[in-house]
């Protein structure tokens, strides 16, 4: 039987624009706890080899101190490392690949950058690489597996980096392509990818690993590798996945209707916070009293998670009766206000957010001065 790790995607060096520097700073070091969490599983779970498929790192300029930090990452596993070269790092003359000799490194890297059998185990298994040699190819470089020879005795892997024709959204679909059928026709035993970050079975014996700790809001299963077992030539691999993820990315969309009581079902039913980002989109209309509460729950559940960012574009105020009176009891203006109400209702209005925001103010100035006069 031959056992080994498929991941890929780790896009080590991800720079995480968009995020405060502090949050930006975790983010990062948490790719090379990921590595270091998939070397012990490998070791741990008796791996005889581990194969990378493809953007390990996020680009070819990634710094010299982040290549060593995931050398180190990956020591913890004795056994060899085969790496490809995806469309983020694809073997250019200088990349990263051709920087790793003056690294000093306790683990076994074998750079499958050469369209080449690799033997290991002994000769009872080979990878077989497809390596990418510029960031985008519109041939499909899988081809050579179907003629490449190999003993019987030995199980065939085929590693590369694309996406799979006719599986994939098309939006995916733009480069690196990889026949549907490729396993098939070359005989592979297993067809290790990346490139699709999320955890995928595409094909009869074709799998997408994604990546080892998400770096996105997804759609699909990220946060995980697999551990392939193959028992010969010829037979179904038994395919596990194993969670590796520390952080918890998951969009949440709300419509509100006139009230707020959804949010903190919502946000609560998020399985430790502290290790969340959420990206809440929010939707509907909301009177200001319920718009100036909504407000104070957010800024209090912004506190429990790892990152909250509220996109509230879609979210308009609606003033009603009760709030216009309470705004007047404060002594505004009651024709100012209704000029207010106007433009904030007015859909081709350019100054529509900045009325909507004028009449919250004034909302919550008022509530700020009831309070103390209570």
């Amino acid at each position: 039987m031959i056992r080994f790790v498929h991941t890929a995607d780790w896009q080590i060096g991800k720079p995480f624009g968009g995020y405060a520097d502090e949050t930006r700073a975790e983010l990062r070091a948490e790719r090379f706890n990921a590595v270091r969490r998939l070397a012990e599983l490998a070791q741990a779970r008796g791996a005889a080899f581990v194969v990378v498929a493809g953007d390990a790192f996020d680009g070819n300029t990634v710094s010299d101190r982040d290549i060593q930090r995931t050398l180190d990452a990956m020591a913890s596993f004795a056994g060899p490392w085969i790496m490809l070269p995806g469309n983020h790092d694809p073997a250019v003359s200088v990349s990263v690949w051709s920087r790793l000799a003056r690294f000093e490194s306790r683990a076994r890297v074998v750079v499958a950058d050469r369209p080449a059998p690799i033997e290991l185990c002994e000769g009872r298994a080979v990878v077989l690489p497809a390596p990418l040699l510029r960031h985008r190819e519109g041939a499909d470089l899988t081809d050579w597996f179907d003629g490449a020879p190999t003993p019987a005795h030995t199980v065939r892997v085929g590693l590369a980096h694309g996406a799979v024709a006719n599986r994939l959204p098309a939006s995916a679909e733009s480069g690196n392509p990889i026949a549907d059928d490729r396993a098939n026709r070359a005989k592979l035993d297993y067809l290790a990818l990346g490139d699709w970050h999320g955890f995928l079975e595409i094909a009869p014996r074709t799998f997408y690993s994604g990546t080892p700790e998400a770096d996105r809001y997804p759609a699909n299963e990220p946060g995980f590798v697999a551990l392939v077992e193959i028992d010969g030539p010829g037979a179904a691999p038994r395919v596990e996945k194993v969670r590796t993820a520390r952080f918890d990315w998951r969009a949440i969309g709300l419509d509100m209707h006139g009230e707020i009581d959804a949010l903190d079902a919502a946000l609560a039913s998020v399985p430790s916070p502290g290790e969340a980002l959420v990206d809440l989109t929010l939707r509907g209309t909301l009177s200001l009293r319920d718009r100036i509460a909504l407000d104070e729950a957010l800024a209090s559940w912004e506190t429990r998670f790892f990152d909250l960012r509220v996109r509230d574009d879609e979210l308009l105020d609606e003033p009603d009766e009760e709030d216009l009176d309470r705004i007047d009891a404060a002594g505004f203006v009651r024709t100012a206000i209704d000029r207010l109400r106007a433009k904030a209702a007015d859909g081709t209005d350019p100054e529509r957010a900045a009325a909507a925001l004028a009449l919250r103010m004034m909302f919550a100035e008022h509530a700020r001065l009831g309070r103390r006069e209570g």
